[in-house]
């Protein structure tokens, strides 16, 4: 596992951008906005590629801060284009995850990942598990446990059937976030 840190402030793909992070009960908000784009990111999506990052692009972390070092779960981020239209939700399949002293989540990333489509009145529309190939990578050079793997996998798989179902709650939170920003 490796853990990763949600702080896109020093991306190289971004030359100048804007960072907020917002504290709310059971999760941490990362509000990043990329001003100025040195690299675009196209990434695939089911039969399509869509753009995920480049000028105006704004990706928001939702991130719990319930579960502590070794429990599994998530976290989810969504990007969105110039005109706050959501073009991918993310979803980080971990086993632990906190906040640093500097107030920002971190998480022991199991390397799998749910990819969200959805259409207006966040109805999910589509869904992928992706990355398999890196959880199947550390599996085989001893990073994960088989065992470790097959919880990710089921947890995954629970993911994907909230979003479908329309009771993820992240989800929600992100929602609120959106329409009205915590200020």
């Amino acid at each position: 596992m490796k853990r990763k840190v949600f702080d896109l402030r020093l991306w190289p793909r971004v030359a100048r951008g804007t960072h907020t992070v917002t504290h709310i009960p059971g999760f941490v908000i990362v509000d990043f906005t990329a001003h100025e784009v040195v690299s675009t990111k196209d990434v695939p999506f089911g039969e399509r590629t869509i753009r995920i990052l480049d000028q105006g692009y704004r990706w928001v972390r939702v991130h719990p801060t319930g579960g502590g070092e070794g429990v599994m779960g998530d976290a989810q981020t969504v990007m969105l284009n110039p005109s706050g239209g959501p073009e991918q939700l993310y979803v980080d399949i971990h086993a632990g995850e906190g906040l640093g002293e500097d107030g920002l989540p971190w998480h022991d990333d199991l390397y799998l990942d749910v990819i969200a489509d959805w259409q207006p009145g966040w109805r999910v529309t589509e869904t992928h598990v992706i990355d398999a190939d890196e959880l199947e990578e550390a599996v085989q050079i001893g990073q994960v446990t088989p065992e470790l793997a097959e919880a990710a996998w089921a947890h995954a798989r629970k993911v994907e059937e909230e979003l479908r179902a329309g009771t993820y709650g992240p989800l929600g939170v992100l929602r609120r976030y959106l329409e009205d920003p915590y200020t």
